[in-house]
């Protein structure tokens, strides 16, 4: 098993991570490279024994799986340079949501799979979602499920609620740490918290809110029943909550989908172009 990944910006980086300190993969079986290759370098520095590539025909000539990890707006040119070099063995393995299995199988001819990654797998922790194309083998298919599960829960879900769930467990952890930013900004500003003191007690929080739904103590409903003491401190502040809610998470599914749709339109403009 000798994977290759394609692309070394945040998420490729959490992959490469999450690979090697699984133990999913040894180090001298991955191989990488980036536009900037410098960017690959740097992560060879990390771990020594990975390969970098100056090429992405390089890199496929060395692999059974590629990771494509470039930019929605780059994926179709990638994809293209790609497609006289793949055999029908290779296993193409993008993580863009917006660039649909479809869209993949129209440009190459090899077996086809989307991972999309999250932030949780850095620490081998978290959700992939994946979806698998019509080219597949179903030997193929279970075997990447099963090595997926080295470093995150795989859940294979349908192309239509790709979108939100993408916005749950990929832009999610981002979302909810902007929220705790400005809970803890407030809290500097209104009391006599010090800055440290409140980011530690946010991070202490999170910390163990996982682990109760980690350990199945509690669902979320049950949790805010649990803390929530009728006429207590905790039912002031969610009562609060509510009022000024103000269709946040309305208006944050809505941009996040829009800007979906955005990038659907640009790579079908560039695959019929």
């Amino acid at each position: 098993m000798k994977w290759g990944l394609i692309g070394t910006g945040n998420m490729g980086e959490v992959l490469i991570t999450a690979f090697l300190e699984s133990e999913l993969l040894k180090q001298e079986d991955l191989y990488i490279t980036n536009r900037t290759i410098a960017k690959a370098y740097a992560i060879q520095e990390k771990y020594p024994s990975i390969h970098v590539k100056e090429n992405i025909f390089e890199l496929i000539n060395e692999v059974d799986t590629i990771f494509l990890c470039v930019k929605p707006a780059d994926m179709i040119d990638v994809l293209n340079e790609l497609k006289p070099i793949l055999e029908d063995e290779h296993l193409l393995v993008s993580i863009t949501s917006a660039l649909s299995i479809c869209d993949i199988e129209s440009i190459v001819n090899c077996q086809v799979a989307r991972m999309v990654p999250s932030i949780t797998n850095y620490a081998l922790a978290g959700v992939t979602l994946v979806t698998f194309g019509q080219t597949i083998d179903s030997y193929q298919k279970e075997l990447f499920l099963k090595r997926c599960h080295y470093f995150s829960e795989p859940l294979e879900i349908e192309e239509n609620i790709m979108r939100i769930a993408s916005d749950i467990v990929s832009c999610g952890p981002a979302f909810f740490a902007f929220l705790a930013e400005n809970y803890i900004q407030e809290a500097i500003n209104l009391t006599e918290v010090s800055p440290e003191q409140a980011t530690l007690l946010m991070e202490k929080m999170f910390i163990g809110f996982g682990k109760l739904l980690a350990e199945n103590h509690f669902t979320l409903n049950e949790l805010i029943d649990k803390v929530c003491v009728k006429g207590g401190v905790t039912g002031v502040g969610i009562a609060s909550m509510e009022k000024n809610m103000d269709g946040l998470f309305k208006e944050l599914i809505q941009q996040t989908h829009h800007k979906f749709k955005e990038d659907k339109e640009m790579i079908a403009a560039k695959i019929n172009h």
